[in-house]
């Protein structure tokens, strides 16, 4: 139980493991703002289901973006928030847009809706945190 203990706590000590544990607790919260518009979207306002997604989207990355900035990616961000890297995060995240929709699409074919948009959240976590970790955030090379 102790070497699992030493194991876990080295593990957990590793830089990209603890940016992609501030990054999930931060993709809850935006999974929750994902969840909630296009809950409201598609069932109150009744736009269709791809719409109300994009939509959705939208309101996530935007949030996900100054969260982000400020929490996960801090020391490579400065904590400044800039319209370029904004932008390159917004770009970044259409990859997960993409595979959040067609996971969406896919699976509400053969599962109720609500439960295909809770798996495609967690698909387009995965290929957002590789597109943040890997080109938006990552750290510059010093020159």
């Amino acid at each position: 139980m102790l070497k699992l203990l030493q194991t876990t706590e080295t593990w957990l000590r590793h830089p990209t493991v603890t940016k992609m544990i501030s990054f999930g607790v931060i993709g809850i919260a935006n999974a929750i703002i994902d969840f909630g518009v296009f809950s409201i979207a598609y069932q109150v306002l009744n736009i269709p289901i791809v719409p109300a997604n994009v939509l959705a989207w939208m309101v996530a990355v935007s949030c996900s973006y100054v969260m982000n900035t400020m929490i996960t990616f801090r020391a490579e961000s400065g904590r400044v928030l800039r319209r370029k890297d904004y932008l390159v995060f917004a770009a970044s995240g259409v990859l997960g847009m993409i595979a959040n929709t067609a996971t969406l699409l896919l699976l509400s074919s053969i599962m109720p809706v609500y439960a295909a948009k809770i798996c495609a959240i967690f698909t387009a976590f995965v290929v957002n945190f590789a597109m943040s970790h890997f080109v938006v955030f990552r750290t510059k090379p010093r020159g």
